[in-house]
């Protein structure tokens, strides 16, 4: 079997000369070829993600009410989209490149909740099943409003209940305190690269946390074979779960106000282009699923991973999509961006983007301390390295020459470039400031 995979992956590397780059640790663009401006084909459809947003509505009111930082929002679970001007002249000036359009930062490390993308396909997902289980048992209609779920009662009800997930840390973080508020048992199984600030923030709301010496697949397979030996444990398997992924989607619904709001057009003339951090896929495929369901043809969508832990890219690069891992091809899957440390990307996600997605691009760890370094001075915007990596999508597509050859100069003048900050406000200060020290002395290094 192993030397057959050996025999594959030579075939490969004669196939797809950029495979040689990625496998020398590298930073490649790699523009998906199966990438068609057709409507979105998929079982999951506009109405689905509809649905998504109208639960999240029904939910609103508990949210508010047990979740004071979701009070302004009146219970909606909701980032702002920022431009960031300053910004783009500082990456524009130390990179000595030209973004041509305007940059804008959708702000999901501010999340309420969690503090990062994850609360939305985290939270949705432990609110789909708690209704589920609440109208099963004729505790709850859609017609209710929903703020009795803060019940002493209900959680009563949910705590003989369980939930199970496997994660490096962010989605973990969603469920654990998403679940715990309403009174289920949660149990996160952690891989190795899950930061310790994480595991103790949800040992601190009641959570079970079981640590691995291994990466993320290993954390998912435990915590589905515990779910497996429980009919009362529900298991959010981040790898298939089309709930997570109609969470992430709703994004799309949101944004798209946001750009009315913000009087910003998106058509042929003026491309919308977004980048998203990716680890497993879940999240950023969610999102740029809804993009493409809401804008078409207009928006294009790219995904950003490390350079130690392409699995995405390896995968839809040879249509073998979970079937080859990074370690398959010399990886080590070892990152700083926790939250993207994945050695095989997520099947369902991967064949839903084959032709949704415009491309994806990879970044050295150095440069995602530089870059959330750069963030800081310029914005005053406080990112974790992972969610920095979006920053570095903009640079490979609109400075690289492949990414260069995508869109016509034309087009490109007035584009709109959103770069998807994935998570850092419930990074603590302490390790916040320890990372951007980080940034600054590479940054001082390159300059001397």
């Amino acid at each position: 079997m192993r030397e057959h995979k050996k025999m594959k992956i030579l075939d490969w590397e004669r196939s797809f000369p950029l495979l040689e780059q990625i496998t020398k640790r590298n930073p490649v663009l790699w523009l998906n070829p199966k990438y068609k401006r057709s409507p979105v084909h998929s079982s999951l459809t506009e109405r689905d993600v509809k649905d998504a947003e109208q639960r999240l509505t029904r939910f609103a009111p508990y949210l508010a009410k047990v979740f004071p930082d979701t009070q302004k929002t009146k219970g909606i679970v909701e980032s702002p989209l920022i431009r960031i001007k300053a910004g783009q002249a500082e990456i524009e000036r130390r990179y000595i490149c030209s973004i041509v359009g305007d940059l804008w930062l959708k702000a999901d490390h501010e999340l309420p909740i969690s503090g990062s993308i994850k609360a939305r396909g985290g939270i949705y997902e432990v609110l789909t099943h708690a209704e589920s289980l609440a109208m099963e048992h004729g505790l709850l209609i859609q017609d209710d409003d929903y703020s009795i779920l803060a019940n002493e009662s209900f959680q009563q009800f949910f705590s003989s209940y369980k939930i199970a997930v496997g994660s490096t840390g962010n989605l973990g973080l969603s469920i654990g305190v998403m679940g715990a508020k309403l009174g289920f048992q949660v149990t996160v199984h952690m891989s190795s690269d899950a930061k310790l600030w994480k595991k103790d923030l949800l040992r601190s709301r009641g959570v079970e946390v079981i640590e691995y010496d291994s990466d993320y697949s290993k954390a998912v397979e435990a915590g589905r074979k515990q779910a497996e030996s429980d009919p009362k444990i529900h298991f959010v398997d981040d790898e298939n779960s089309e709930t997570l992924f109609l969470g992430y989607a709703v994004a799309a619904l949101r944004l798209k106000k946001q750009l009315d709001e913000q009087e910003i057009q998106v058509d042929a003339d003026h491309p919308l282009f977004v980048y998203l951090p990716c680890g497993v896929g879940g999240g950023p495929g969610g999102i740029a699923f809804g993009l493409k369901l809401v804008f078409g043809e207009h928006a294009h969508c790219f995904f950003v991973e490390p350079i130690h832990s392409p699995c995405m890219l390896l995968g839809m690069m040879t249509g073998e999509h979970d079937g080859v891992s990074v370690q398959d091809f010399g990886l080590d899957n070892r990152t700083i961006a926790d939250g993207l440390a994945v050695g095989r990307a997520s099947g369902f996600v991967g064949r839903v983007m084959d032709p949704l997605l415009s491309g994806i691009a990879t970044v050295h760890d150095e440069e995602l301390y530089k870059l959330q370094a750069l963030l800081i001075d310029s914005e005053n915007i406080h990112l974790e390295p992972s969610a920095a990596a979006s920053l570095a999508g903009v640079l490979q597509v609109t400075s690289d020459s492949v990414g260069q050859t995508y869109l016509p100069k034309h087009q490109m003048e007035n584009a709109v470039h959103i770069v998807w900050a994935t998570g850092g406000s419930m990074v603590p200060v302490e390790q916040m400031n320890k990372d951007y020290e980080i940034g600054k002395r590479i940054w001082e290094d390159h300059q001397a």
